[in-house]
């Protein structure tokens, strides 16, 4: 009997060097690599969401990288319908893909399959955001916090939108949003899946993060969050690396305090990123170090 083709998942929290994996991985097996990054996928963030360089382009193809404008709709069920349509084609030429990045999301979507949410009624929608409105932020995390606080430690509290979503599906259910998310239904798919989340001891992972955002102020962070700033409000740029430059903009802090709160930010992001794939099914942590072993981990799953 035939085995199915393999789809090997570089998962991992920001600056963990997966990009170097994943194009290592692409070379070996003479493949493809399918973005996981749901901040990579605009064309008009770049430097803010450490794409790839031009040269890095260019050492393997990828996909899902520049895919989409910001002012597109796009969310994870369409990502997991683009990708599988994807695959079909990449898999009748390469026994192996590679996935690559750290949105959790993204790569459960894929692997797994999509959970079922209840339909939220207009009374609920207008509930939240009215309170969202007059309240801020503070209020959807301390209302999500209440209700499931484990969602809360995972989701991106800086991401209104996200906060929204889980909050209108607790106080329209009157379960956590999290069960929703927990069902695992396992979808029957057309390839097999080995998941690696790469680490490296947490001193490290900030010092690479911290100096990744100085690189990204010196290739001109701050003029590509200018470029967006009459776009903020669009739910691509609720994100780290944006959202601390727009309150400069607007006079709510300083310069200084925004790059210090982008390199706080990114590295709490980090570790709900870890915590995240911590939680994720058959996901092998490996030394991100040593894409030999990691090679030997890959081939040994295959014997």
């Amino acid at each position: 009997m035939k085995s199915k083709p393999l789809l090997i998942v570089i998962a991992g929290p920001t600056a963990s060097g997966k990009t170097a994996a994943a194009i290592n991985l692409a070379n070996h097996y003479n493949t493809e690599i399918i973005s996981a990054d749901s901040r990579q996928l605009y064309n008009e963030m770049t430097i803010g969401t450490a794409k790839p360089t031009s040269d890095e382009l260019s050492e393997a193809p990828h996909h899902f990288i520049n895919h989409i404008s910001i002012h597109q709709k796009y969310d994870v069920g369409i990502y997991r319908n683009e990708v599988l349509a994807k695959l079909q084609k990449l898999f009748e030429k390469n026994a192996e893909v590679i996935m690559c990045g750290g949105t959790g999301l993204y790569i459960r979507a894929i692997c797994e399959g999509i959970d079922d949410f209840p339909e939220i009624e207009k009374s609920t929608k207008e509930f939240v955001r009215t309170n969202f409105d007059q309240n801020g932020i503070e209020w959807l995390q301390n209302q999500l916090k209440e209700l499931d606080n484990e969602y809360f430690n995972i989701v991106d509290v800086k991401n209104p939108y996200r906060l929204i979503r889980a909050l209108e599906v607790c106080i329209q259910t009157q379960q956590p949003y999290s069960t929703f998310k927990n069902q695992n239904k396992k979808q029957e798919q057309f390839f097999d899946s080995i998941k690696i989340g790469l680490q490296m001891p947490r001193e490290i992972l900030y010092d690479r993060i911290n100096k990744r955002v100085d690189l990204m102020i010196n290739n001109g962070l701050e003029q590509e969050a200018r470029n967006l700033y009459p776009y903020k409000h669009l739910q691509a740029l609720q994100t780290v690396g944006y959202a601390e430059w727009f309150d400069y903009f607007d006079g709510k802090q300083t310069k200084e305090k925004a790059i210090d709160l982008i390199k706080q930010n990114s590295r709490h992001y980090a570790k709900r990123q870890v915590t995240w794939f911590n939680k994720e099914s058959n996901l092998k942590w490996m030394d991100s170090s040593n894409l030999i072993e990691i090679e030997g981990y890959i081939e040994s799953l295959r014997k």
